[in-house]
Formats: structure tokens, sequence, C-alpha cells
């Protein structure tokens, strides 16, 4: 299999190497196996080889008695919404989210509309390993039908949760930077319908990305150059399915993806007050937001399946991930930029300020993101051992290992497909937060010299 990366939730690849059309066949019909009677919708987020998986997963749907229909290129938040609104046994998303384009995948939602949960995914994965397909006889095979309206029930359910006219009446300049992927489709027509006036990059949704897709502050240094040059109030970034948003103020400054959620959390729970959820990788920022408010706050392991577990435990009326993948469950039980880009701008026309002040005004945190090199068979023993060596912090093994402390944090997570762990740490001072990465990976190294 090379380097096909297998989650609970779907598959990624680079095409030609990992990822082929037999390959992805032989997936999807290991989730059409364990998924309940009735029509599949299927979507693509308009990458150069979506069109081709898009055509080799349909032929396997209907060669499994589906009934397919064909959304085409869409977001990802509105393949899940669509599976609920025209109640369909599930759906597949081709995208590889923020990857290179080399790269492609499937992701697999349940009929509730969300990403398939991590049992249904282990079974999916076993399946996918130890079974052959079976396909239909010539007079069960499936049928094919065009998906009679892709874009307007995600429109509504966005704009019920904003107060459009007074975003109408303040006549935003927005642009939006949709870099070849999916989010153009619905973005466009959002910001049109909140009265916007609006300016693209990237619009055709074709897949020849014009930088890196993760929306990440060195693969926006044009972008931000272009919503100061454009004099525009406020820059949205999405990554290619649409999922993820990133913020860049009027004056070219990448706020980035962690304030997202973090102004949607804040923006939110000025008008309902109740439980919030976000994974443990995410910034303080929503942490304290909950608790300055008074309602309780919930970490959730990282993952978007695991988040929306937990939004439905706690029944929290707003959630997420810090990589700017905002989650209404008013909306949907899917990260979602649209949700992010209205949020937004209805806390900016609510407060009369621009998205600068509503960042500024925000707990200050400066998060670092690096890695260290560590086997997956010394992970326990490395956890084992950091514990020890920080008595005074607060461990949690929820997700690798989290030490809190009162002022700072810093989260270990195994890679899935490297032998190092992902090194995440948060505190008010950016020289402090890179020590502690740095006292952590040289405390790791030195464990390692010692294991031999």
């Amino acid at each position: 299999m090379g380097e096909l990366i297998i989650s609970v939730s779907g598959l990624r690849g680079v095409i030609g190497r990992d990822l082929s059309p037999e390959t992805a066949m032989r997936y999807v019909t290991a989730w059409a196996e364990t998924a309940p009677a009735g029509p599949v919708l299927v979507g693509r987020d308009g990458r150069t080889t979506g069109r081709m998986l898009q055509l080799a997963v349909q032929a396997a749907l209907m060669a499994s008695g589906r009934h397919v229909l064909d959304a085409d290129i869409l977001a990802t938040p509105t393949l899940g919404l669509l599976v609920r609104h025209y109640r369909a046994a599930g759906g597949v998303q081709i995208t590889a989210s923020h990857n290179p384009p080399e790269y492609n995948g499937l992701k697999l939602f349940s009929p509730e509309g969300r990403v398939i949960p991590s049992q249904f995914g282990e079974e999916v994965r076993r399946r996918f390993h130890e079974s052959v397909p079976q396909w239909c006889e010539y007079h069960r095979v499936g049928s094919l039908e065009r998906c009679p309206d892709a874009t307007r029930p995600h429109l509504e359910a966005v704009l019920r949760t904003v107060d459009a006219d007074r975003i109408r009446d303040k006549h935003y300049r927005v642009l939006l930077d949709s870099n070849h992927g999916a989010g153009s489709v619905l973005g466009i027509p959002l910001l049109e319908s909140l009265g916007c006036e609006v300016i693209t990059r990237g619009r055709e949704p074709n897949g020849l990305f014009d930088h890196p897709p993760e929306p990440l502050a060195e693969n926006l240094t044009a972008v931000c150059d272009a919503v100061r040059d454009v004099q525009a109030d406020i820059g949205f970034c999405q990554d290619p399915d649409a999922d993820r948003l990133a913020l860049i103020d009027a004056s070219g400054r990448y706020i980035g993806e962690e304030y997202t959620l973090a102004i949607c959390v804040d923006h939110r729970l000025k008008r309902r007050r109740g439980p919030i959820v976000a994974n443990c990788a995410s910034s303080r920022m929503t942490r304290d937001l909950a608790a300055r408010y008074g309602v309780p706050f919930y970490a959730a392991a990282v993952g978007e399946a695991n988040v929306v577990d937990a939004i439905l435990r706690y029944q929290a009326v707003f959630g997420g991930e810090g990589n700017g993948g905002p989650i209404d469950p008013t909306v949907g039980l899917v990260r979602d930029s649209f949700v992010g880009m209205a949020c937004v701008l209805d806390a900016m026309a609510a407060e009369d300020l621009p998205v600068a002040d509503l960042a500024d005004r925000l707990p200050r945190y400066f998060i670092l993101k690096t890695k260290a090199p560590l086997p997956r068979e010394k992970l326990a023993a490395a956890y084992d051992i950091l514990t020890r060596q920080f008595p005074e912090a607060k461990a949690d093994r929820l997700d690798g290992l989290r030490l809190d402390w009162a002022d700072r944090w810093v989260l270990l997570r195994a890679s899935n497909t490297e032998p190092i762990v992902r090194v995440i740490a948060e505190s008010p001072d950016k020289g402090q937060t890179r020590e502690l990465c740095d006292e952590v990976r040289r405390r790791i190294e030195a464990f390692l010299s010692a294991a031999g």
C-alpha cells in the first residue's frame, strides 16, 4: 500500500503511487457493506484527479447495488448537510483536504451527515484489508442521478444562524481565497447573499492551486498583500474542501486559523450560553472564553469524529478544531468554513468592529507546532518519563500526552505515518512557547540516547 494513510473516517494517498481507482473501489465497497440501505451522495473538492476517482467510486457503489446521487464539486461540509437533507444512507467526499496536489482521498459520511464514528471506521478498515468486493448481478446494479440541488440547503442553513440584514447593511468588501478548491461554489453565493462585495482569488474549482493548499501564514503572503491592496474589510482563506478557514484583517495581517474558532465561540456565547467543545490541540482561547461566560468546556481527542462525538455527548452549542474548523450543530456536524465566514461577519456587524479588534481583545497566546523523532514502540515509556520529569504539570493521556500548567501547555501526539511525535505548545509569550517546545524536544532526545 506504500504510504496510503487510512484513518477512522477515510483514506488518503498519492495518486499513481499509493491510491489507485482499484484501491478506491475496494475501500468504498468495504464501507457500502456496513452502511444502511438507501442512496449514497458522492462529491469532490475540485482536485485534478477528482473526476477520475469520482467515476471509480460511483461505479463501485452502483456495482454494489447502490443508487448514487452525484453532487459533483462541492465543499465537504455541504456534502455532510446534503446527506441529511436527502435522507441518504451516507456520503463519500473525494478530497485530500489540505494535502499537496498529488494527493487525493476519500472521506466517509454516516446518515447523520457526519464523518463516520471510529467504531464504524475500524470495521471499514478491517473489511478493506480482509475481504474481497462482492459485485451485484446485472439486474441488481444500482443507478446514478444528478443531485437536484447541491447548494441551497447549506446556504439557507448558514443564513439562519446570523442576522443577515444587519450584515447586509454594512456592505462589507471581502476577499475570498478559495485557491481553486471547492470553497467558491458556496462561498460566493453566501457572501453575496450577505450583501458583500466579493473579490475572488482561485475562484475556478479546478485544483490548480495558486499556493500550497494549507491556509497557513507562510502560504498566504500574496493573499495578505492582496487584502490590503484591494482595501478589503476582511480576507477569508479556505482549504481545498472548505472545512477550514483562516482570517486576514484589513491591514493584510494574517490572523490565522486558531482565531476563527475563538471569534465564533465568543460571538455564539454572547447570544446563547451552553457547553463548548474543542480538540486538545486547539488554543486555550476557547477554554478561557467558556470560563468567561460561565459555561462548561470539554476537550476532545484530535480529529473531527472525536469532536463531533463530544458535541453530541455534551449537547454543546458550538465546537470545532483550532485548525480553522468551526462546527455549529444547528447547521451540521462537520467543520465548516461557511459557518465561520457568516459568524465572523455577524460578530463584526453586531459589535461594529473590524475583525482585527475582535481578535485583539481575545485572550492572547502564542502557539507553536513542531515535531521530534520518536519511534512508536517507545511512546509509552517516553510519556511516562516526561510525566515524571514535569511533576508540577497536570498530565492527561486523552490523546498522546498533554502537560498543563497554569499559564502554558504542551501536547505530544504520535504521527500516523512517521516515527515522530508532533509537539504543540502554547503560552502567553512567544519566547516561552518556543522554549517549552525546545525543552521537551531535548528531553525526548535524552531519553532516546539513554534507551539506545
